[in-house]
């Protein structure tokens, strides 16, 4: 029985004779990481602060934490998501074309 043995070049592990892709150099998924928990939970917290707050019955009808002011701050956060995504992507090594290779 032979040993997988991987080549860096072209990041294929070779096992018993036959050249297999290999996938884990890759992030993870965004639905496998706590910051898309943390997004969801954000925008669930700003959705129901601003139903919570924009009652204002007591205030003369006041609506402090209005709908269009809610959905700004769940714009900003759907930004910051997308921002911190790919920043995690930009540092992961692509299976895809290698410049070491061009000689």
């Amino acid at each position: 029985m032979t040993t997988p043995t991987q080549s860096r070049a072209n990041d294929h592990v070779e096992h018993a004779g036959k050249r297999v892709h290999r996938h884990g150099d890759e992030t993870k998924p965004s639905w496998k990481t706590t910051e898309l928990a943390v997004y969801v939970l954000a925008v669930i917290g700003v959705l129901i602060a601003s139903n919570a707050v924009g009652d204002g019955a007591a205030d003369n009808g006041a609506d402090y934490f209005a709908a269009d002011k809610a959905w700004w701050y769940i714009t900003l956060l759907t930004i910051g998501y997308l921002v911190s995504r790919g920043l995690a992507k930009s540092g992961s090594r692509s299976t895809g074309h290698d410049p070491r290779n061009d000689h």
